[in-house]
């Protein structure tokens, strides 16, 4: 059941739209609304209406959580709903990928639809306006109406009838692109004048083909589509408050079911960008590697980076739902995902920078099978096997020649360690090290801990180098960026983090994630929460880390 606060909204309830502050009221409302819930039941209806001409981020795991969530919390209904006006800028690609990251997300559309499912309908809808006097067909050209306080159209109070036929002739292709546009006689509260209802495109679109060579505009097509389908709650983020306006005044203009628009405060993060053309930029530059590039905060590239969807949703609720624009730290996501893996990712042993140790009072003539916990704190969870031998490796970053700094609580040629789970501790005997003075391997002896001296100050985790035991690529991912707000500066020389991605190709992972699949998610004792990332093979895993165990400072 959806976690969405309902408590916590002002939203009318299906039916009583002309209840709330601002909703226009014509003679036809009180009839259109008995129609509308004849056809809903009652029932509260949402949608998410993306555009497919790139990938979700994490601003928009907010508006599904939103929509979708709405829609759950209530047992009513959200569309998936494909604004798709703009055939120069669409792919299928983008539409199979944002159905994806939406059922990713745990939510399934009541039905999934399309801007262009209603092509004929909406180009009804436009002839009709025109016929009111409510648009025209104007001769301007882009330049000439862009920027602030453009000229008025000479043509804006051109007859009735002239604009019918002109609309047909758009319709039709006897216009050169940029020649003619549909435009709608209305002043939007941001001073725009006059918006552009449909524009010329000799462009085949990925739904319809050749049939059009005229497309709608999102002003146009938006809310029509809404009541088309019936929507009782048209939920989007606070930079459309300044087309609520023009969304009333055009289905009332058309006689038609006005759904009610309520806005809420879009989710920003920072240290990253979201926007498509920026984010094309940095792949054709190469600094990133594709859209689900694990440093990127779109929707694929979480999930490739092993974020849980749940931590994602549990986020948006926490934020809950208001007005307020909002940017958060990305350790507010490291947070909810840490929560989700703590008590979902099982425990496996891992060296990322291996140093090699050799035991030479192995008490052992064979290797030892040791049973360990999938989760210490939670032992009825399970467990699985590890190897102990006489050959193992050990972290790198655990073994420290300086024997003067008392804060190390790990190996020293002079301080025991002891062995997680093997109930024995390391004591340095010999250091082996090649031409250039680094250690390649460390000769020790071991203790059962309940025969040592004293206790060890640490224990650490290690992998047997036996057979079993599986090496593995592992990459370790920082922010992309240095600056807070990275669009304000994109090229510049400190932007760019060089340390954003540091990959490792030979590190050792025990042998129980052997049949480990892509998205598989692990904790590395000590090390941080690791998930199995899509260029993974039959014969050599690869590990994204998804997040530290603690947050760094």
């Amino acid at each position: 059941m959806s976690r969405f606060d309902t408590k916590k909204t002002n939203f009318h309830k299906p039916g009583e739209n002309h209840k709330t502050d601002g909703y226009p009221v014509t003679p036809k409302t009180m009839e259109l609304l008995e129609q509308h819930l004849k056809v809903t039941g009652g029932q509260v209806r949402t949608r998410f209406p993306p555009e497919p001409n790139g990938i979700l981020h994490i601003g928009h795991a907010k508006a599904i959580n939103v929509n979708f969530g709405y829609a759950e919390a209530t047992g009513g209904l959200c569309f998936l709903r494909y604004d798709d006006t703009n055939p120069e800028k669409e792919e299928e690609k983008f539409v199979t990928g944002i159905k994806d990251m939406v059922e990713w997300l745990g939510f399934k559309p009541y039905k999934i639809t399309h801007s262009s499912d209603y092509f004929d309908q909406l180009y009804e809808y436009a002839v009709e306006l025109t016929r009111r006097g409510h648009a025209y067909v104007c001769h301007q050209k882009p330049e000439e109406v862009r920027g602030f306080n453009p000229p008025p159209s000479p043509w804006r109070d051109r007859p009735v009838e002239e604009s019918l036929k002109l609309l047909e002739d758009m319709r039709k292709g006897k216009f050169a692109e940029g020649a003619a546009t549909l435009r709608m006689k209305i002043t939007l509260e941001e001073g725009k004048q006059d918006p552009v209802a449909y524009r010329i495109k000799y462009t085949p679109h990925h739904s319809t083909g050749d049939k059009w060579c005229i497309y709608p505009t999102y002003d146009f097509t938006h809310c029509l589509c809404d009541s088309i389908e019936n929507i009782t709650h048209s939920l989007c983020t606070k930079e459309f408050q300044s087309r609520r306006s023009s969304y009333y005044w055009l289905c009332n203009s058309l006689d038609i079911y006005c759904p009610v628009q309520w806005e809420y405060g879009r989710l920003n993060i920072d240290y990253t960008v979201v926007s498509k053309r920026k984010i094309a930029n940095l792949i054709a530059k190469g600094i990133v590697s594709d859209w689900d590039d694990p440093r990127l905060f779109t929707l694929t590239a979480l999930r490739r980076r092993g974020c849980p969807p749940e931590a994602i949703n549990n986020m948006c609720v926490e934020m809950g739902l208001t007005g307020a624009q909002m940017s958060i730290d990305p350790s507010k996501l490291d947070a909810a995902v840490r929560d989700v893996l703590n008590i979902t990712a099982s425990r496996v042993m891992a060296c990322i920078e291996p140093l090699k140790v050799k035991i030479v009072n192995f008490p052992n003539s064979e290797p030892v099978k040791l049973s360990v916990p999938n989760f210490p704190a939670a032992p009825e969870k399970g467990s699985h096997e590890v190897i102990f031998d006489k050959e193992l490796f050990i972290e790198r970053s655990d073994f420290s020649e300086n024997t003067s700094d008392k804060s190390f609580r790990r190996l020293t040629p002079n301080q025991a360690v002891g062995l997680r789970y093997a109930n024995y501790i390391l004591s340095v005997k010999e250091l082996i090290k090649d031409d250039s003075g680094t250690i390649t391997e460390v000769i020790a002896e071991c203790t059962a801990v309940d025969k040592a001296p004293k206790k060890p100050k640490a224990f650490i985790h290690w992998v047997s180098n036996h057979s079993d035991n599986i090496r593995c690529e592992v990459r370790l991912y920082e922010r992309l960026f240095n600056l807070k707000h990275p669009e304000d500066d994109l090229d510049g020389k400190d932007t760019m983090n060089p340390n954003s991605l540091k990959i490792i190709k030979d590190a050792i992972v025990e042998h129980s994630v052997k049949d480990s699949k892509v998205y598989d998610k692990y904790q590395f004792e000590r090390l941080g929460f690791f998930s199995v990332d899509p260029d993974s093979t039959s014969d050599r895993l690869v590990f994204n880390r998804t997040v530290n165990l603690k947050e760094g400072k």
